[in-house]
């Protein structure tokens, strides 16, 4: 059963300190087309979307946007900030190896920000 980026994004990013399994091959594939611009990687354990923007200022302000919008959630992805424009993101619940729903939604909340 697919989640949809409207479901995910009505939600918040519960803790994760471990102690739990990452979400299944099959549950990571029932939330991917929510956010079909974000890339599995080839392990699974994370996902990956890339940005460019016009100049290095629109660049550096979406990298702020999400940096706030991801201390508000809780969960931080790993920023990727090239050739003064390109900005990629990472994410992965480092507690856990591997992709939780947290993810997910914050990938669905970034994507959000776009419009």
């Amino acid at each position: 059963m697919s989640v949809s980026a409207a479901e995910l994004t009505a939600k918040k990013c519960a803790a994760c300190e471990g102690g739990v399994p990452p979400l299944s091959a099959e549950r990571v594939a029932a939330h991917l087309p929510a956010v079909p611009d974000w890339k599995l990687s080839a392990d699974g354990k994370s996902i990956r979307r890339k940005y460019t923007f016009k100049d290095f200022v629109s660049a550096l302000a979406f990298v702020n946007e999400v940096g706030a919008l991801a201390e508000a959630e809780d969960h931080h992805p790993d920023f990727h900030l090239t050739g003064y424009r390109h900005v990629a993101l990472e994410l992965s619940t480092h507690a856990i190896g591997g992709l939780s729903a947290n993810d997910f939604i914050v990938a669905a909340k970034i994507d959000a920000l776009l419009g």
